[in-house]
């Protein structure tokens, strides 16, 4: 296997990138200049040097090792309130409406339908300490499921739902998901503010 293929590879491991898309990228490197081609590959290995994850939140940002993204630190953040989402991206849509004052919760992705063992790929027992912690230190009322309109979505709000209940039985928290506004097989990455702004009023 020569270079292109073995780059095109690497390309095709990015989210939605296919076969065809990944040799696009490769093609378009081999005609931008070298400039670009060098600045490129310095972005990309310097990128965790300057970029850690919020251990409250678990969101990427720029910053100082061990300190909370500007949502968690921020002293005004409604604490009776937190929205669980499913990804980086996820936070960012909804961080850009300016209408959720509360704090955010990245799960780390979707529950697979099929799959049995689950909790290596989310974070399933880090939200429900955080949960019964804030929720006896400092008032956490709601749990928003902001999981995207899909079928694998639907089973990752229910799936949550119900490890909650097993390991809380009698929790006051109330546990709610993202209502009309959404249609069916949205995905919160690419929803707009209007949007969001009736999916989140109209939760239920």
């Amino acid at each position: 296997m020569d270079s292109l293929d073995n780059l095109a590879k690497l390309f095709a491991r990015f989210p939605g990138i296919g076969e065809r898309q990944s040799r696009r990228f490769v093609y378009f490197l081999l005609a931008a200049d070298e400039q670009y081609r060098s600045s490129l590959a310095k972005q990309i290995t310097s990128l965790r040097a300057h970029i850690v994850q919020c251990p409250s939140c678990y969101v990427y940002f720029e910053g100082a090792p061990k300190s909370m993204c500007s949502v968690c630190a921020n002293p005004k953040v409604n604490l009776k309130s937190l929205l669980v989402i499913e990804k980086d991206a996820d936070y960012l849509s909804v961080k850009k409406t300016k209408l959720f004052d509360g704090r955010m919760f990245l799960f780390g992705g979707l529950v697979p339908i099929v799959e049995k063992d689950t909790r290596n790929n989310i974070r399933i027992d880090e939200l429900i300490s955080i949960i019964k912690n804030r929720a006896t230190s400092e008032g956490l009322e709601e749990v928003v499921l902001g999981f995207s309109l899909t079928p694998q979505g639907a089973h990752t709000d229910q799936y949550v739902r119900e490890q909650l209940a097993k390991a809380w039985a009698d929790s006051p928290v109330r546990i709610s998901s993202l209502g009309r506004g959404l249609s069916t097989g949205t995905e919160i990455e690419y929803s707009d503010s209007e949007t969001l702004k009736s999916a989140l009023q109209n939760r239920k």
